[in-house]
């Protein structure tokens, strides 16, 4: 009796110990997390949450909004410009860039007029740097799908990066008119092998701008072509590694590699299937076609919307099954395989993003938490939280220079 007594006691100061240790790792990271900068390169919007009565100054059920920023520490969030690929066509070409305009002039109603004392829109790594250290929150623009472009592409890159765009992806789910999709893979049915003529020119006009150009959600051709044609290094905004995950959105060691000697970054992306791969399911005979779903602007009309106010009812995502140790994997691998300075973090927060301890821009301690509890130090921390990123961008501008 007295040893079980004795060996009790012993397991409950062991519990003790184990909770003050893991408390004050928590604590550590929170600290950290005030000292870096702290990036956050995918992030979707709903204009919707734009307005003078429901915006990102109040707690919604967002994974993304000024209170959930503040509470985990997340300095700057990438807002993203996103349209889903439709039909090649005027028609299609036209509903898309209407659609586009509304979350560029979105973003900028929230850092221009809803709250510009909280959250500045950066248009340079300079802006980043000088507002973050205002204490305001940073704002940047990232449009993922080149489908808006339309068929008058180069004209409207211009256009686009004087509205704030800092980075382009050419495709997103479907072949479009300057890009292979990574779907085609399903079916290995493929448009242009890689990158149209048009998207040659759309990356050539991105490097003398000073747009990064992203590599997610393009076939693996269309990345290494683009690679092979930017003068810039590249960013992967949003991806994966497939050894840990066989997804067709994720990076296989080829293009990892291929990153690593353009001197760009892969920003890890924390979708939970794209995290922890789920047993594979048939796919649809149309998974390569041009359609490609969409979010930010689905469900109730504008003039039936409710705000998603947190404790009004309204429901957030629920996080995937993966977990920030899951995700935290990721970010491993790719610093083994490719290096300390290529590596970055995605969350695709309300666009899918989301695991067990990071599902949403409060829980970004956690991911600090678990990169100090595998060994990472502050210097290391800060080049995948900002400092990877921020260096390509200033590449990124660097050539742009020799451009003028």
């Amino acid at each position: 009796m007295k040893h079980a007594l004795i060996a009790g006691a012993v397991a409950a100061i062991g519990a003790v110990v184990t909770l003050a240790a893991q408390d004050d790792v928590v604590a550590r990271a929170r600290a950290i997390n005030q000292r870096i900068i702290t990036i956050d390169t995918h992030n979707d919007i709903d204009p919707r949450n734009f307005t003078a009565d429901c915006n990102y100054t109040m707690r919604l059920t967002t994974q993304v909004n000024l209170p959930k920023m503040k509470e985990g520490g997340m300095a700057v969030s990438f807002m993203i410009v996103y349209v889903g690929q439709g039909d090649l066509t005027p028609a299609g070409y036209d509903a898309a860039y209407r659609a586009a305009i509304e979350k560029f002039d979105a973003v900028h109603r929230l850092t221009e007029t809803i709250a510009p004392q909280q959250i500045e829109l950066a248009l340079s790594p300079a802006d980043v740097t000088r507002i973050w250290k205002s204490g305001k929150k940073v704002a940047v623009i990232g449009v993922e799908n080149g489908y808006p472009l339309g068929m008058d592409a180069v004209k409207r890159v211009k256009e686009f990066y004087d509205r704030g765009g800092r980075y382009l992806s050419l495709a997103h789910n479907g072949h479009n008119q300057l890009a292979d999709s990574h779907t085609g893979e399903a079916g290995n049915e493929w448009k242009w092998g890689g990158i149209s003529p048009l998207g040659r020119q759309v990356i050539e006009e991105m490097n003398r701008l000073g747009m990064m150009v992203d590599v997610s959600h393009p076939s693996k051709a269309a990345m290494l072509q683009a690679i092979g044609l930017s003068k810039a290094p590249v960013i992967a905004s949003h991806s994966s590694v497939r050894k840990l995950a066989n997804q067709s959105r994720n990076m296989d060691d080829e293009m990892l590699m291929a990153m690593k000697t353009n001197g760009g970054v892969v920003q890890i992306n924390a979708v939970s299937s794209f995290v922890k791969a789920p047993e594979p399911r048939p796919q649809p005979a149309t998974a390569s076609a041009a359609g490609g779903g969409g979010r930010g602007r689905r469900g109730a009309a504008p003039e039936t919307y409710k705000c998603p106010v947190e404790g009004s009812g309204a429901t957030g995502p629920v996080a995937g099954p993966a977990t920030v140790k899951d995700y935290v994997d990721h970010i491993d691998y790719a610093v083994k395989l490719i290096g300390i300075d290529h590596v970055g973090v995605a969350s695709d927060f309300d666009g899918g993003g989301g695991v067990q301890g990071f599902n949403s821009a409060a829980d970004a301690v956690n991911v600090t938490a678990e990169l100090l509890r595998r060994g990472y130090t502050e210097d290391q921390i800060a080049k995948i939280w900002g400092g990877n990123l921020l260096r390509v961008w200033s590449d990124v501008e660097k050539v742009a220079k020799t451009f003028r």
